[in-house]
Formats: C-alpha cells, structure tokens, sequence
C-alpha cells in the first residue's frame, strides 16, 4: 500500500476526527478504556479545537491511499504537559492510523515524515509523549520505532485518576 503524505487543512479535521474515534473504538472493543476513554472525539469541543488549531498552525499532515485518509500526524512544540526540551527539538503532537490497516507500517511511515521535517528544520530531537498506563504496548511500539524513554509524567483529571504518560526521544 502506498500512501501518500500532504499537509492538512482545514477540510481534513473531519477525517482527522474519524481516525481518533476508530482508534477509540478499537481500544474499548480490546477494553481499554483507561486511554481515551469511551466517548467519541468528534463530538468533544476540546478535541475538535485541538485538530482544528494543529490544521491552521501546518503542523498537521495526513496520509492518503487511493484518495482515503488513512493516518494523521500532528508536529510542532510541545504540549503544556510535558516537561520541556533542554534544546531545539520537534514534538509528534499526535500520531494516529487507521486500525482496518494495522500491519501496513503506516505509523512507522508517518513518523519517517516527522524524521524528515525535523531535520530540514535543522533540529536533531525529536520527541513524543504517549499513553504509559495499561500493559504499556504504545511506549513499546514507540521504542520499536527508534525512541527511547525520556520524562514521565501525569495529567490530572476530574474525579479520575491521573492520566499517565512517558515522553520518549529520538536523536537525528
């Protein structure tokens, strides 16, 4: 499968928004909900802003095959929740792919593009944070795309518990 990688728009926050709910549906079918939750993103205003603001800020692109959104990545600062970078850096604000193509490396393509952006930005940190609770299996697949863990950290949340998360780092 060959996907083609583009800067997103405004047009593309939709399409951004169904990858985000089919990921989350996938994690509830496997009762994961301690991640996402269960609600769908595209009906959160904070979720909707969030996507619609990585759109007009170029920071968010999207990968297509035969015309069909199959991935977003978001790049650009860092989140307010995570520790600052001690340099230059790059930060995967978010990654998702379409859970009917798992296996096709379209995460591990997407992040490529990040690599890319990184360097012809003339940064050589390029860091991501990610859901750290549960069996752990997004840091590790993060780890198998190269990174290493970095910070830790929690995201308070009303009348939950914190929401845990590992910032990991890759060196260009």
């Amino acid at each position: 499968m060959q996907m083609t990688i583009r800067r997103a728009g405004p047009d593309d926050v939709p399409a951004v928004l169904a990858l985000l709910d089919g990921a989350t549906e996938w994690l509830v079918a496997r009762g994961r909900t301690d991640q996402w939750g269960t609600a769908p993103h595209s009906t959160s205003p904070r979720r909707i802003e969030q996507i619609t603001a990585f759109a007009a800020d170029d920071g968010l692109w999207v990968g297509t095959v035969a015309d069909r959104t199959v991935g977003a990545l978001a790049v650009g600062a860092a989140l307010d929740y995570v520790p600052p970078a001690p340099e230059p850096e790059l930060y995967v604000r978010l990654l998702v792919t379409d859970r009917a193509s798992i296996g096709q490396n379209l995460g591990g393509v997407l992040l490529d593009h990040a690599r890319t952006l990184a360097r012809e930005a003339g940064v050589r940190l390029l860091r991501v944070d990610c859901f750290a609770g549960g069996d752990g299996a997004l840091v590790r697949y993060y780890e198998k795309q190269g990174f290493t863990r970095d910070a830790e950290f929690a995201v308070p949340r009303v009348n939950e518990a914190d929401w845990p998360g590992q910032v990991l780092i890759q060196r260009l």
